[in-house]
This record gives structure tokens, sequence and C-alpha cells, in this order.
């Protein structure tokens, strides 16, 4: 059974930074992206970043890019997220999830097969 779990949301100025992590355990292959989505009160589900486990190919959400940087450590099996210069309209909640796939192209929120319960994310002006 695979389980995501996010950690390392909270309340930051405005320029500020946060770093979230994410741990998925029961994925038996390399093949699949795993990434960043954010649900932001009254709006839809949208993606912000990801990556494909085996290739590290990256692709970012054009209002994060420069921004906001994916990485990962397979060792830990681990997925970050370092968000820098957080701007207000970055409040969300921010899922971590996973998906299986051969390559990555672009995010997509419909394509996710597993998601974590979400680390909620507050840029006050």
């Amino acid at each position: 059974q695979v389980q995501v779990l996010e950690s390392g949301g909270g309340l930051v100025q405005a320029g500020g930074s946060l770093r979230l992590s994410c741990t998925a355990s029961g994925l038996t292959s390399d093949n699949y992206v795993m990434g960043w989505f954010r649900q932001a009160p009254g709006k839809e589900r949208e993606e912000v970043s990801c990556i494909h486990w085996s290739s590290n190919n990256t692709v970012y959400a054009t209002s994060v890019k420069g921004r906001f940087t994916i990485s990962r450590d397979n060792a830990k099996n681990t997925l970050h997220l370092q968000m820098n210069s957080l701007k207000p309209e970055d409040t969300a909640m921010y899922y971590c999830a996973a998906y299986r796939s051969a390559g990555l192209v672009y995010c997509s929120v419909s394509r996710v097969d597993y998601w974590g319960r979400g680390t909620q994310v507050t840029v006050s002006s």
C-alpha cells in the first residue's frame, strides 16, 4: 500500500522561504512522477512542480518558476520543495502526490494515483 506524507508547511512573511518535504512508501518502481500541487480556498487544485523519479526531469508552473525548486533524495525516498521569495498568492494547502508514468512532459492533477493529506502554507503580506 502506497502512503504519501508531507511536512514543513507554516506561516511566513512575504519574501521569506519554506521547505516542504514528502516521503512516499510502497512505490515499487522508478517509473513514476512525484509532485507538489496546491489548492487555495475557493479555487481548483493546481500543479506546482513535478519530477520524474528515474530521469530527474522536472517541470514547474509558470507562477513559481525561478522561485521554487523541486528535488529528490533517492536514498531516503524523499521529495523536497524549496520555496523562496514567497508571495501572499502562494498561500494554499500544498499536497504531495505520485502517479505512475514512463516519463514527464507536464504535471497532471488528473493522473495522480496517490495523494498526501496536505500541509498548509500561509504567506502574510
